[in-house]
C-alpha cells in the first residue's frame, strides 16, 4: 500500500471502471452512485466510463453510468463521445486481425498447451462471442460455438483465452513474456480469462483520446479501478488513482488512495466527500 495522496482541489476529468468498481456484485449501480455522478457532471467535471465491455454492451454501459460524457469500451479500443446524447460520435475504433490473434494463440499453446478461446467481433447489441463454450465462462448465453478458424476469420475487437491449469494472473505472466506489445496488448479483467487486444489499446490510450478531445492534461485526471486492465490508466492519470477496497493486489499497490468496496459504493463515497470538501 502506498502513502501517496491525490492532488488538492478538483480534477478536470474523472474516469471510472465499471464491473467490480462502480457496479456492485449483484450487477447493479445504486441510486446514490447515480446521484453523486450527476452532481459531478453538474459541477462541470466530465465523466468517463472506462470498461472492458465491448461495443455490443453499449446500452448496458450507458444504463450503468448515464452521467458519462464519454465511454472508453473494449478496454480502450472503442471511444465514444456522448456530449450530444442524440448523436454519439465514435472517436476511436481499433481492431486486431484474426490471423494475428490466431498466431498469438498458437504461440501460447506451444508453450503451455491447449487454450479455450472466445472472440468478440460484433458491435450490435445482439452480437455473440464466437469460440469455445467452457464452464469457466460466466455468460454462456452470449456464446456461439464456432471452430477456431471460423471465429478468427475476420478482424476482432478482442480475444479471450482460458487455461485449465493456469489462473488468469499466471496466464497473463506467460502472455506478457511471449507476446510483444507492438503486436497485441494483453491484460485480464477478473473474468478468469486473459484478454488480447489490438496493439496500443488499453484504458490509458483510450482515455488519452478523451483528454485530447477536451484539452485536458493527464495530470488533471482522476481515475478509479479494481483490476489489472485498469493499471495503464492508473499509471497515466496524474491527479489521483483510487482503488476500491476489493481491488486486485497490483491495483492496490499502485493506488494513491483506497476507498470503500464496490458493494459499499466506494466510488460515490469518495466523490461525494471530494465535492463536499
Amino acid at each position: 500500500m502506498t502513502s501517496r495522496k491525490t492532488r488538492p482541489g478538483l480534477p478536470k476529468l474523472i474516469a471510472t471502471d465499471l464491473d467490480g468498481t462502480l457496479v456492485r456484485s449483484d450487477e447493479t449501480v445504486s441510486a446514490y452512485t447515480h446521484e453523486v455522478l450527476a452532481r459531478v457532471k453538474a459541477a462541470g467535471i466530465p465523466v468517463v466510463g472506462a470498461t472492458g465491455r465491448g461495443p455490443r454492451l453499449a446500452g448496458l454501459v450507458r444504463a450503468d453510468i448515464p452521467s458519462a460524457d464519454f465511454l472508453v469500451m473494449g478496454g480502450g479500443g472503442r471511444v465514444v463521445d456522448l456530449t450530444d446524447p442524440h448523436t454519439p460520435r465514435v472517436l476511436r475504433d481499433e481492431r486486431l486481425d484474426g490471423d494475428v490473434l490466431g498466431e498469438l494463440l498458437a504461440t501460447l499453446e506451444r508453450e503451455i498447451g491447449p487454450l479455450s478461446i472466445l472472440v468478440e467481433a460484433g458491435d450490435e447489441p445482439s452480437s455473440l462471442l464466437w469460440g469455445d463454450l467452457h464452464p469457466a465462462w460466466r455468460y454462456p448465453e452470449v456464446v456461439e460455438v464456432r471452430v477456431r478458424t471460423e471465429a478468427l476469420a475476420g478482424r476482432v475487437i478482442k480475444g479471450f483465452a482460458y487455461h485449465d491449469s493456469y489462473d488468469a494472473d499466471q496466464l497473463l505472466a506467460v502472455a506478457h513474456r511471449l507476446i510483444d506489445p507492438s503486436v497485441a496488448m494483453v491484460t485480464q479483467a477478473g473474468l478468469g480469462y486473459i484478454e488480447i487486444c489490438p496493439p496500443g489499446v488499453d484504458k490509458a490510450t483510450g482515455l488519452s483520446v478523451v483528454a485530447q478531445a477536451l484539452g485536458v492534461d493527464p495530470d488533471d485526471v482522476l481515475v478509479f479501478g479494481d483490476m489489472p486492465n485498469d493499471l495503464p490508466m492508473f499509471r497515466w492519470a496524474g491527479f489521483g488513482r483510487v482503488a476500491v477496497a476489493n481491488a486486485h493486489a497490483l491495483v492496490l499497490e499502485l493506488a494513491d488512495q483506497v476507498t470503500l468496496s464496490n458493494d459499499a459504493d466506494g466510488v460515490a463515497v469518495y466523490l461525494d466527500a471530494m465535492l463536499s470538501a
